[in-house]
């Protein structure tokens, strides 16, 4: 596989800054010391660094040459709320906490990327390399920009990776369009009138019409959304009452959505609110809906996905690069930033797992990143950097 040589030489530091950061893992917006890392690395790699960007986020700064155009590379770097059960030497030193997620390899193919460009320069602009915290569903992104991300650090394109298990290390995915699922939370909250277990009819009872309400909810996605509109509603919780012999005052419904467009979220949010509200009316009840979009539909710019493509291709070979993979119903937070600045997200692959055995997906409490994915991701970054702003 022709990746930077160079990168190649650095290998066992990137694997090495990988693993210091999955034995240490911090959830979103608690990233303080991986932050440290990052920004005391770029330091001495000469990268100009700012912190503070979204609270725990950091940016890095690079210029060469004359030329004023800039390019965004994004990593995500937090961790989430799960007990590891690996037990190799850079498990977790947190109990309750672990890169389940591969975002520790992330921020090291990153931290490679920057670190090569930093030493060659072979390139006429700016880079920024944005470091995200708190992408597992607390809003990192968005605080990145609401700090004013893009207007601090203005870039033409921006571009970030995921590793995909089951994908082979040294081949990646890129898609055109659509790519993951939009996100979104819901909670409703349903009030009737408690009663008497053996006297339903002195009451409304919302046990009653929260199974009613969950039951037609999935008329939405049978009814009112297109057949091809891929679209998932799923309540996950449901919750009333805590005695056998009382119909509960109030009952609570819980769940999410997932769907590949901002017109086919607001759809459902619509007809949710209708249907949650028709049948708690018509039952004599009353009804709050909250509906809370955390996730935007990831979509990459296509002209972006053909030039992250036409780089891929140039690294491992384009029969090694799967072209417009199958839709992804989990959703990535990165979409924010491709929806101020236009750009293109892909998958690197991370493999089968630890023995070439079944692949262990990410958010399992065996998941670990693939060290070998390393160089080949560090490369793409490097080599997008080095077309896209020539000298």
């Amino acid at each position: 596989m022709p990746i930077v040589n160079r990168i190649a030489d650095f290998h066992e530091d990137m694997t090495a800054w990988r693993r210091d950061i999955h034995a240490h893992p911090e959830l979103g917006f608690e990233e303080q010391r991986t932050a440290d890392i990052v920004a005391e690395k770029l330091e001495a790699f000469g990268i100009e660094v700012t912190r503070g960007v979204g609270k725990t986020g950091v940016i890095g700064t690079l210029k060469a040459g004359t030329g004023d155009r800039a390019i965004g590379l994004r990593a995500d770097m937090d961790a989430l709320p799960i007990v590891e059960a690996n037990t190799f030497d850079h498990r977790s030193r947190h109990e309750g906490k672990m890169h389940a997620c591969g975002h520790d390899g992330h921020t090291a193919i990153l931290l490679g990327a920057a670190r090569y460009l930093a030493e060659t320069r072979n390139f006429d602009g700016r880079v920024h390399f944005i470091f995200q915290p708190a992408e597992e569903g607390l809003g990192g992104a968005m605080a990145m920009i609401d700090d004013g991300l893009f207007d601090r650090f203005p870039c033409e394109a921006v571009f970030g990776m995921h590793n995909r298990p089951g994908l082979p290390v040294g081949q990646f995915a890129v898609r055109s369009g659509p790519m993951m699922a939009g996100g979104a939370m819901f909670d409703i909250d349903i009030t009737g009138k408690g009663a008497h277990g053996a006297r339903p009819e002195s009451g409304i009872d919302t046990v009653l019409i929260a199974a009613h309400i969950t039951t037609a909810l999935q008329s939405i996605v049978a009814r009112n959304t297109g057949p091809l509109n891929s679209t998932v509603l799923s309540v996950t919780q449901i919750h009333g009452g805590d005695a056998y012999n009382v119909i509960p005052q109030t009952a609570h419904l819980s769940g999410t959505v997932r769907a590949f467009s901002r017109d086919t979220m607001t759809l459902v949010e619509q007809n949710m609110r209708r249907i949650a509200t028709g049948v708690a009316e018509g039952m004599g009840a009353t009804v709050d809906v909250d509906f809370r979009v955390t996730f935007a539909p990831t979509i990459n710019n296509e002209r972006e996905a053909e030039f992250a493509a036409s780089i891929c291709n140039e690294i491992v070979g384009a029969e090694n690069v799967e072209r417009d993979p199958p839709l992804i119903m989990a959703s990535e937070d990165f979409s924010f930033m491709l929806e101020k600045v236009p750009g293109c997200y892909i998958n690197v692959g991370n493999g089968a797992g630890e023995g070439g055995g079944e692949v262990c997906e990410v958010h399992n409490p065996a998941y670990d990143f693939n060290d070998e994915a390393l160089p080949q991701g560090a490369s793409f970054f490097a080599r997008l950097i080095e077309t896209r702003l020539a000298k």
